[in-house]
């Protein structure tokens, strides 16, 4: 089926899509990526449910750092306790249900810009102001609700779902796969967040796939990759991945010089790793970079952009200027990424479009599009 069914749902429709073999695969309906129906499933079926990533863990260093970020239309503070553990509370205030924080930033306390309602960075309440007149109120009963928070490889993994598998569990074959590379040791160097006139899923595939290198990247990486020398390997349940071999056009894709633990192929390999259902990775032996999702309705999307260097080449004297040759780099790379994302978007809406049979480059296209069917409801 190619040409859009208006007697079946968008959920039946993309059911209908993935049921064929990979051989036969065609690219996702268009409504799954236009209907308003089809986005509010997703953020109760998918985005309230799954881990999601709000950055790297090194984007809070010292007690009291703190980021805010929206799960489902929940508002979450991630912050770092006085502890130094990392800690997932509601941002509303308990009292009259103001957001507490925007942003990011520091902070002794938290306190509510409404009544001045003030809690703990472990969320128990420290004070309310004139509230003494009231005798059902006691203060030690008012905590702000928890939310799971894991430091997952260096990256900080959220849920609202209290029996979600940790991700240490749920993605042990990301670490089989590339822990020789050990993301927990890459430095960050820019953390930035933009919105996009696209549909979450668009710009999700768009990482999936290297299949538009040549073409979209003519002007910055095109030249670093052969398609003929690509691989997209079967996925997993909670990931999909390929990588590329690269040449040596871009030196802070390799290893660094100095390096003497990667052998090999390991120098030089670029992996490209999807964690379902919105983290999206770069990694190389020389930097890294990331995009973390969030759908703004069917047209638009929030996405965290991040990324920086292999623990060797930032300890490089020349490490400054590597910094900011990667920025400039991927900034470029990113401008290239948004035309074709947009464009695609403005094609899914277009009355004469329909989807198209997929390359055998856009394998994990496919198990993405397996896996939102799997996470609707029956």
């Amino acid at each position: 089926m190619t040409r859009h069914d208006p007697s079946l749902t968008p959920l039946a429709e993309l059911r209908a899509n993935v049921s064929v073999p990979f051989e036969r695969a065609r690219a996702m309906p268009k409504s799954v990526y236009t209907s308003p129906e089809f986005a509010a499933l997703e953020e109760t079926h998918i985005f309230a449910r799954e881990w999601l990533c709000a950055g790297r863990a090194e984007a809070l260093p010292n007690p009291g750092d703190y980021l805010t970020m929206e799960i489902g239309g929940e508002p979450i503070i991630i912050l770092r306790d006085r502890e130094g553990a990392l800690r997932g509370l509601s941002n509303v205030c308990r009292h009259r249900m103001s957001t507490l924080l925007e942003g990011r930033g520091n902070v002794r306390s938290i306190v509510c810009p409404y009544h001045a309602w003030t809690y703990n960075l472990d969320g128990s309440l420290r004070g309310a102001p004139a509230m003494s007149l009231n005798e059902g109120f006691c203060k030690e009963d008012v905590k702000l609700p928890k939310v799971r928070v894991e430091n997952w490889l260096g990256w900080i993994m959220v849920t609202l779902n209290p029996d979600a598998p940790s991700p240490r569990e749920a993605l042990a074959d990301v670490e089989k796969l590339v822990g020789y590379l050990d993301m927990g040791s890459y430095v960050e160097a820019f953390r930035e967040e933009f919105h996009w006139d696209t549909n979450w899923k668009v710009l999700a595939e768009n990482f999936m796939e290297s299949y538009h290198l040549p073409v979209c990247h003519e002007g910055t990486i095109g030249g670093t990759v052969d398609l003929m020398k690509m691989t997209c390997p079967e996925g997993f349940a909670s990931f999909n991945y390929h990588y590329i071999m690269k040449n040596d056009s871009l030196p802070l894709t390799l290893a660094h010089p100095s390096n003497t633990t990667l052998e090999g192929d390991q120098r030089r390999i670029t992996w490209l790793l999807s964690i379902y259902p919105a983290l999206l990775i770069t990694l190389t032996p020389g930097y890294f970079w990331y995009l973390s999702l969030t759908p703004d309705g069917p047209g638009k999307v929030k996405v965290l952009f991040g990324g920086g260097l292999a623990a060797d080449w930032a300890a490089d004297p020349e490490a400054a200027s590597h910094f900011a040759a990667l920025k400039a780099l991927l900034d470029d790379v990113n401008a290239e990424d948004k035309g074709c994302v947009e464009r695609v978007y403005r094609g899914l809406c277009a009355e004469l479009s329909e989807p198209g049979a997929l390359s055998h480059l856009e394998r994990p296209n496919f198990e993405f599009a397996q896996y939102i069917a799997s996470k609707m409801p029956a």
